[in-house]
């Protein structure tokens, strides 16, 4: 097998806007990816591309050899703005990737990326925006027979923030997860030599994270209508933080509506747990 340990983690968002997410108290979208990472490769070598900053260099085919597979964080951009450069660089990247044939994972833009770099396509969801928790995600009989949902249940909940969505499937892409909101929750992708695994939903999320999104986010939440105002968005962030420290809480867990697919690390992570064991994995054994 391969001696190759480097991941290579795309966050796509801009200076500005991973400012924006730390002061309202959440991790940036490439440390979470860190930290999903090493939880299951401990010993992983990361580096962290952000085509959204000035002057970044995009790796050649060549460097992306170098890794044993790549990760696509979320992002604010939209993806049908295909004239803002960083769209633009990312969709190639990712074209180049496909070409390469190194393994990749990515949830929300991540999951977008995966369709529309092999030819599939995205618009806004005609249902608005989905946020804070998917419910009822429920595997097609496709992924059910999935590696990337080992062990999963058929039905759960997932963290969840995103206007857009998958509206076609690329040739070689493959529906294993949609709910009543957001038909396509996830996709196996085989393009040219790749196959991308993705998520509309996050993983590397947890609740403090999620509600300090949700501070991130208040303005544009409350004007459609999820808050009322600050006072019931700070209840939510409360209890969600309450529960985040004292997981066994009976009381947050039926007010909340949350159990162990979001709560438990091994639950909410077996999707990407699957995609090293069962992807990254096999694919260094070739290389």
């Amino acid at each position: 097998m391969s001696e190759l340990n480097r991941y290579l983690i795309i966050d796509g968002y801009s200076r500005q806007s991973r400012d924006d997410l730390e002061k309202a108290g959440m991790q940036t979208a490439w440390k979470l990816y860190v930290n999903l990472l090493k939880r299951h490769v401990p010993d992983a070598e990361t580096e962290i591309l952000l085509p959204s900053d000035p002057g970044v260099s995009m790796p050649t085919n060549e460097e992306l050899t170098a890794f044993a597979g790549i990760l696509w964080t979320g992002c604010n951009l939209c993806i049908m703005d295909a004239d803002h450069p960083s769209v633009a660089k990312q969709i190639d990247l990712a074209e180049r990737v496909y070409e390469v044939g190194i393994p990749s994972f990515g949830s929300c833009w991540g999951l977008q990326i995966s369709a529309v770099a092999a030819g599939g396509k995205v618009i806004a969801n005609p249902k608005g925006r989905e946020m804070g928790i998917a419910r009822k995600i429920v595997l097609t009989p496709e992924g059910l027979k999935h590696p990337m949902y080992d062990g999963k249940a058929s039905v759960f909940d997932a963290f969840i923030s995103h206007d857009d969505m998958v509206s076609e499937i690329p040739p070689g892409g493959t529906i294993l997860a949609g709910n009543d909101f957001t038909h396509i929750q996830s996709l196996s992708v085989t393009h040219k030599k790749g196959t991308f695994w993705s998520t509309q939903y996050h993983p590397e999320y947890n609740l403090n994270e999620m509600a300090s999104l949700i501070v991130a986010r208040e303005e544009k939440l409350t004007k459609l209508g999820f808050y009322r105002g600050h006072d019931d968005l700070q209840m939510m962030v409360d209890r969600m933080r309450e529960l985040h420290g004292e997981q066994d809480r009976k009381d947050l867990r039926w007010q909340l509506a949350i159990d162990d697919d979001i709560l438990d690390d091994t639950v909410r992570q077996c999707e990407f747990g699957n995609w090293v064991e069962k992807l990254v994995k096999p694919s260094l054994a070739k290389r």
